[in-house]
């Protein structure tokens, strides 16, 4: 039996939502929602913007209906954001429920330097996933909401950090975190991506023929964000994993005994992990279905 039927992961609709390993993923994120209706990976803690997002986005690709869904509205419309990351989870959740954007989204990207035009990217730190995740989450918020905003000088802005290994990052570094949010970034802004070449090449050599990608070429070891970042790159221009089923088993070497997926086939479970994890597994599944 293939990896990919062994796990649910065949074209039939109920057979991805009801294959054990999914129910696991549901029955992780329901014990992990607090009696306010929000949620948090860990348990026995205050429910956080973040988890709460990634919870129902789980739940939403597992095709699940949302527990408490009453009193998750009420949490998220009583959370105050004040940064573009608070926005970013928040604002999305309400949408997964079918409920418009925070009343203060559209006051608050105003008073951005990047929607104002001012443009600039700086050095990662540790707590950024690349220097322009701050580009992309506020490209899917002007999404959400009419805000004058100059697309084309921000898509020239990006594209001026495209470097000669067809990968993007500043000073001429490149990685794969670097490139997925760069190039989901022209996307959100309505850039025709699968119009940049270079880039593919880059990915390609992050992919890795024993499964996954990595974040720089001439890295060994793949994780679970790479992962979801390579096959998530290669989507938006087109393309399909090529080592799908390698892959797969990677995967699904990262779920744990609690039905969560980690970062490594070592590590803890968090939604953030878990919700990569089971998008990279739905989109395999979906260009298998489409081939």
């Amino acid at each position: 039996m293939h990896e990919e039927e062994r796990f649910g992961l065949g074209h039939e609709k109920k057979q991805f939502a009801d294959s054990p390993w999914a129910k696991h993923v549901i029955d992780y994120v329901a014990r992990r929602q607090n009696d306010d209706g929000g949620y948090t990976f860990c348990q026995g803690t205050e429910s956080n913007a973040q988890d709460t997002y990634y919870g129902l986005a789980i739940l939403d690709l597992l095709e699940t209906p949302f527990p408490n869904r009453g009193r998750t509205h009420n949490w998220l419309h009583d959370f105050v954001p004040d940064s573009h990351y608070s926005h970013y989870y928040v604002d999305k959740a309400l949408r997964l429920c079918g409920e418009k954007p925070h009343e203060t989204l559209k006051k608050f990207l105003l008073s951005l330097r990047l929607v104002r035009g001012e443009l600039e990217a700086g050095d990662v730190y540790v707590e950024v996933a690349s220097e322009f995740e701050l580009a992309f989450m506020v490209t899917e918020l002007i999404n959400m909401v009419n805000v004058d905003f100059d697309r084309q000088k921000t898509e020239s802005w990006l594209l001026s950090y495209k470097n000669e290994d067809g990968g993007f990052g500043v000073h001429g570094y490149s990685s794969l975190n670097s490139t997925f949010h760069a190039v989901a970034s022209l996307f959100n802004l309505g850039y025709t991506v699968k119009s940049l070449h270079e880039p593919l090449g880059y990915v390609r050599s992050c992919e890795k023929p024993y499964g996954g990608f990595t974040v720089i070429p001439r890295s060994f070891n793949p994780y679970m964000e790479h992962v979801y970042y390579g096959v998530s790159t290669l989507e938006l221009l087109g393309e399909h994993a090529r080592y799908a089923a390698s892959t797969v088993e990677f995967v699904f070497k990262c779920q744990n005994l609690n039905g969560g997926f980690a970062r490594s086939d070592l590590g803890i479970s968090t939604f953030e992990d878990t919700f990569f994890a089971v998008s990279v597994l739905k989109t395999i599944r979906r260009q298998k279905a489409i081939k």
